[in-house]
């Protein structure tokens, strides 16, 4: 029973982790892209919501699978 709560956080960390990535590579783009002032600092602010949501799933995430493990 508590393998499957050990596989669903890994899941649900990983699923943090891919918006992680995803936040870096949409700055990583707009970096690229030499946006002015302006238009990076309006692409960084609707990231920064994102990434703390993605940080927060994946520690949910990790915190399900050390409880998991502690349960089982």
């Amino acid at each position: 029973m508590f393998d499957l709560l050990i596989w669903a956080g890994a899941a649900i960390s990983l699923i943090g982790l891919a918006g992680l990535v995803w936040c870096i590579i949409r700055v990583a783009r707009a970096k690229r892209a030499q946006l002015d002032d302006e238009a990076m600092r309006a692409v960084l602010q609707s990231v920064v919501p994102l990434n703390l949501g993605a940080l927060f799933v994946s520690a949910f995430g990790l915190m399900l699978v050390v409880l998991g493990i502690f349960l089982g």
